[in-house]
């Protein structure tokens, strides 16, 4: 693009390639925006709440994903125009930061930009609208702090936690086991949590799956599951108070890696070629067996001879065991990881109390349960269910639900979900619109309306009327002067969501109203889209 000028000194602009791009400007190229952010809110829309729908998505290659996590949905989605991809990545940095609420960040910020349409074609600026919406956001965040309310949980009391994460997990496949999976979900937590420090690294809970078997059956493990077994058939299957040794450095006789070629021409020379590596073969296991090691488990493979001597040594060994896995078995087991034989020591073996073997159905699937570890920081959940989508569902609302007790762990106050918030929100809002004169007014009724966004498509969703539930519901709000009432999508027959333990962290619903309100100040910001045409 450049800028030139006429005999009379009047500017104009010179486009590169002209005919080739095309340009939007002022209001045209705001809705236009528009109109993207809300198309990606729509596809989100149906599936917010816990009666929402599924999406299935798929890959170019073949894979197929069926979610119902807005994050996921919107990653996994092909968009092509840039405000669009404002969207995916608004619903992105609500799932580092917070973990879950990503389908509802995009719905709101979809309101708020539908809201923000109407004012434009009354002829308000764009600034004064994002200025209008930014008073609103502040207002609804203190508002929230207001409302919201702490619950104290200990080691023994966790049945708070538990309900948040139910209230998490009931908008996912999984909701028929969500009491099982949140106690789950609750007890990995706070089995690697430093409640001193109010601090959880989720790295240390690992999320393994298994197709077959049924969702009942995923479990809690205090250690590691690892999926390999060992590596002869006959070796013990059950080993207890072992003693690990965990080696990154390869099991097996040396290669000898020359260039030179090695002739042999007799029987005998090849037998002392054998007798010298199973000798040293022989130093190696020796050297395992003395420093106490009673299993070994091996970064790499070894060959099937050194396997056939491991067994008759009787060491049980596991090879190919991922750097990952190695790491959590290490900081587990409170072991070290040996990268040189001559460094092996008694006090660098890790300790568990129980090593196993436990076979899936009728097939060869075998894993390792390392359990009773001496430091038991790590976890494992292992998930079982019907097929793989259903298992990598799983995983990801269980990521969702682990993310929620990480949040509560650092700060412990909660909302009311079911829309309750952004009802009591929007009838806070609207009250303190008519203290502001000038045409922020405006803006900041119809952030007002943006936040029933939410609650009208949780109604929607559930099947119900949606505009008649949501007045019947804000009459009521103002009525009882209660922030707890909400959508009853459950069809329980009460509002009360305190009734109906539903609850959300507060830190995730104010992270929420903040990410939409910056992604649509953004995208309203824009009044000039020069962009290259289609060929």
């Amino acid at each position: 693009m450049a800028l030139a000028f006429d005999e009379f000194g009047r500017p104009f602009i010179i486009l590169r390639e002209q005919e080739k791009k095309t340009r939007l400007r002022g209001l045209d190229a705001q809705k236009a925006n528009i109109a993207a952010g809300k198309a990606v809110a729509r596809i989100l829309r149906t599936s917010l709440g816990p009666k929402g729908m599924d999406k299935m998505l798929q890959s170019p290659d073949g894979d197929v994903t069926i979610t119902n996590d807005g994050a996921t949905i919107l990653e996994q989605m092909d968009v092509d125009n840039q405000i669009a991809k404002l969207m995916v990545e608004l619903s992105c940095s609500q799932d580092y930061e917070i973990g879950d609420g990503t389908t509802g960040v995009v719905v709101m910020a979809g309101a708020l930009l539908e809201q923000a349409e109407k004012l434009l074609e009354r002829g308000i600026h764009p600034l004064r609208v994002a200025e209008g919406y930014e008073m609103a956001s502040r207002i609804a965040f203190d508002h929230l702090e207001r409302i919201s309310q702490k619950f104290e949980f200990s080691a023994d009391n966790i049945e708070p936690l538990v309900q948040t994460c139910m209230t998490t997990l009931s908008s996912k496949i999984v909701n028929r086991c969500k009491r099982a999976l949140a106690e789950i979900a609750v007890k990995a937590v706070l089995a690697v949590a430093d409640l001193e420090r109010k601090d959880v690294n989720l790295d240390l809970i690992k999320v393994e799956g298994k197709v077959g078997g049924k969702l009942e059956d995923t479990e809690l493990i205090y250690g590691i599951v690892v999926d390999k077994d060992m590596s002869h058939p006959q070796m013990p299957k059950r080993i207890e108070d072992a003693k690990i040794a965990i080696l990154t450095c390869p099991f097996e006789p040396p290669k000898p890696k020359t260039k030179h070629k090695v002739d042999i021409d007799t029987v005998q020379k090849f037998q002392t070629l054998r007798d010298q590596e199973q000798k040293y073969f022989d130093e190696m296991v020796q050297k395992c067996k003395d420093v106490g090691a009673t299993l070994v488990i091996c970064q790499w493979g070894f060959d099937d001879e050194a396997n056939h001597l491991l067994m008759h040594r009787n060491l049980p060994a596991v090879r190919w065991v991922g750097g990952v896995e190695l790491e959590l078995i290490a900081i587990a087991t409170g072991g070290r990881i040996v990268p040189r034989f001559q460094e092996l020591s008694p006090e660098k073996l890790g300790k568990a109390g129980l090593v196993r073997e436990k076979s899936f159905g009728t097939t060869k699937d075998r894993m390792l349960y390392i359990e009773q570890c001496a430091n038991s920081r790590a976890v494992t959940i292992f998930i079982r269910g019907g097929n793989k989508m259903m298992i990598e569902e799983t995983k990801r609302s269980l990521h969702d639900a682990l993310c929620v007790a990480r949040n509560l762990i650092r700060n412990n106050s909660i909302v009311y979900g079911g829309g309750s918030v952004e009802i009591s929100c929007s009838i806070a809002v609207e009250t303190a619109a008519d203290r502001h004169p000038g045409v922020e007014q405006y803006a900041i009724r119809s952030f007002a309306d943006a936040l029933e966004a939410v609650p009208l498509a949780l109604a929607e969703n559930s099947g119900l009327p949606p505009i008649d539930t949501l007045t019947a519901v804000k009459a009521q709000q103002v009525k009882e002067s209660n922030p707890h009432c909400g959508i009853d999508c459950n069809d329980v027959g009460m509002n009360d969501m305190k009734e109906q333990n539903v609850f959300e962290t507060l830190i995730g619903k104010q992270q929420q109203i903040l990410l939409a309100t910056q992604v649509v100040k953004m995208i309203l910001k824009i009044d000039d889209v020069i962009s290259p045409s289609e060929y």
